[in-house]
């Protein structure tokens, strides 16, 4: 059994596109299914806005699915509420982009970690305190670090803080959002290496979802792509990067910065991602692909392949 299993989930809002238009449907995340095993980490790229951050608090439960299910081992969380979500949100934890925003500037760090722990592990005050600078040390952080604010730490201090704070709970699950993608590039992989370092020690599983493909490729054991609310490849880390079937998903990849550019394959896209709101009919990246044909204005691909390389496009590069 997969620990974590998400089947055809949808997250939508309601919203206008002008003052004075009606009301439409915007579609953030739209019918999207995987799998995560226990222990694996599972990477999820895309451009700004395709949806990742959305599907990530999903998740979590910072945002109401509007249909779809995820269980988790078993269990359903799509559809909880109160102290059983409250309860569930122990074993997935997330880890934001935003590390100062993450934190609560009026408490100390001991007291935003004891908000956690009180609730997971409810022994004496001394007990808890002592279970913070397990974590701290866990982080690379003094234990005195307990009894300042946030403000007083640089942004990668504080990100080493907010892991800490995710693993206050003790989770089977991280959903790592663009963590690393706020903070100083000579500090990025110092917290990539503490993360694949925590997932070889505690073996907990991670959703890491970024933009860089060469950040998601270094720490993923399977990578999936998202464009517009939807999974339009997903395969092994090294297979996606070695070999892309999906030319949004080569687009990608020639972006990425390399020592040797005259020797890799450009595919420069034109224009920019569509609506949501308004997403065109068929496949939902033929506007920007140059290879698109007739079949892909009119119908949509849906993810195929086989040996657990899967492509939403109808002439996928092999």
């Amino acid at each position: 059994m997969a620990l974590l299993e998400v089947r055809d989930l949808v997250v939508s809002y309601r919203v206008r596109s002008h003052n004075f238009a009606p009301k439409r449907t915007l579609y953030a995340v739209n019918g999207v299914s995987f799998e995560i095993g226990a222990g694996e980490t599972l990477g999820l790229v895309g451009e700004s806005g395709c949806g990742k951050s959305t599907l990530g608090k999903a998740l979590v439960r910072l945002e109401k699915p509007a249909a779809g299910s995820i269980m988790m081992e078993g269990r359903e969380l799509a559809n909880l509420s109160g102290r059983a979500l409250r309860r569930s949100r122990g074993d997935i934890q997330m880890i934001f982009q935003d590390p100062y925003g993450s934190l609560n500037p009026r408490l100390k760090i001991a007291e935003s970690l004891d908000e956690v722990l009180a609730r997971r592990h409810p022994g004496t005050a001394g007990e808890r305190r002592a279970r913070a600078e397990q974590l701290l040390t866990q982080v690379g952080l003094a234990p005195d670090a307990l009894d300042r604010y946030p403000h007083q730490f640089s942004g990668g201090q504080r990100q080493r803080i907010g892991i800490a704070r995710a693993l206050a709970g003790d989770p089977k699950l991280i959903i790592a959002d663009e963590p690393v993608s706020a903070l100083d590039v000579s500090v990025q992989a110092a917290i990539v290496n503490l993360l694949m370092d925590i997932q070889r020690e505690c073996g907990m599983a991670f959703l890491f979802i970024a933009h860089d493909l060469a950040v998601v490729e270094h720490i993923s054991d399977r990578i999936m792509v998202m464009y517009l609310g939807r999974i339009v490849e997903t395969a092994p880390a090294h297979e996606l990067v070695s070999s892309p079937r999906h030319p949004y998903t080569r687009a990608l990849l020639a972006a990425v910065p390399t020592l040797t550019p005259e020797g890799k394959s450009r595919l420069v896209l034109h224009g920019d991602v569509p609506s949501p709101i308004d997403p065109p009919p068929g496949c939902p990246f033929h506007p920007r692909c140059p290879h698109a044909g007739e079949r892909c204005r009119t119908e949509r691909p849906e993810l195929s392949g086989a040996n657990g390389h899967l492509c939403a496009c109808f002439f996928p590069e092999k």
